[in-house]
């Protein structure tokens, strides 16, 4: 008989609330609650899918997982210490410095030793393609170029468990191939990734289990094909609800 799969990272009921002020004349804080009381198992070595629409919640929980942000509810509990990275655009660098300096730092803020990503520097220019840029602080780069620099970090610091927010795109085409096949590469390995996307095509071909979010609450967790399915049938349907409000009598 085959052993369940190991949780390597519990979500409990968690919930995260933003917290600003309108103008300074105002007296108190306009909350808006991103996360409420989300739940679900990320499992040793799979390809976990979180898929749901712009503004439901996903970039604030990948933020959580890689503990950037503190949840205001609910816990997440790590089996073990993990080496988690986010993948993200415009996540993890000082502006000030260069980006030979952002990735020796980065690597060590993930337990890597300096040694090891002075040996990785090379491999990381090469694949970022920034050429004289990478010795320029990070502050002068575009988003395409942030972007390109994380993706190249990630692909040479091996975390244990990787977050990807929406990235299979970045630069122009020919990085993108580039970058997806490295992706791939990763994808077919042991390592534990987590991928957010709004589109589903991208979660079922990526992904082995998928988890949906919307307005900020779990909807649905377990097989990618159902979830994908029971995901784009309610895009659709909310789609065709608007495009019959917009006609006219």
């Amino acid at each position: 008989m085959a052993n369940p799969p190991t949780s390597l990272i519990s979500v409990q009921q968690v919930a995260l609330c933003y917290r600003y002020q309108k103008s300074i004349f105002a007296r108190h804080k306009t909350k808006i609650w991103a996360l409420h009381k989300v739940s679900f198992d990320i499992f040793e070595g799979e390809k976990l899918g979180v898929i749901g629409r712009n503004g439901s919640g996903k970039s604030t929980l990948m933020k959580i997982l890689a503990k950037i942000f503190e949840p205001d509810d609910g816990e997440v509990i790590y089996s073990r210490p993990l080496h988690v990275q986010l993948l993200s655009l415009g996540v993890g660098f000082e502006g000030s410095l260069s980006g030979r300096e952002n990735a020796v730092l980065n690597g060590m803020l993930l337990g890597k030793s300096r040694k090891h990503m002075l040996s990785r520097l090379e491999k990381i220019k090469d694949f970022s393609e920034l050429g004289e840029f990478f010795d320029m602080p990070v502050s002068t780069y575009s988003t395409g170029m942030g972007a390109r620099l994380g993706f190249a970090v990630a692909m040479e610091t091996e975390p244990e468990v990787l977050l990807i927010d929406e990235i299979l795109g970045v630069g122009d085409e020919r990085f993108a191939t580039k970058s997806q096949a490295a992706l791939r590469e990763k994808f077919s390995g042991n390592r534990t990734v987590v991928l957010i996307s709004h589109d589903a095509e991208t979660i079922r071909k990526m992904c082995t289990r998928a988890v949906w979010i919307e307005a900020g609450r779990t909807v649905m967790e377990g097989d990618v094909e159902a979830v994908t399915k029971a995901y784009s049938a309610a895009v659709n349907a909310d789609a065709v609800n608007a495009t019959r409000e917009l006609r006219p009598d």
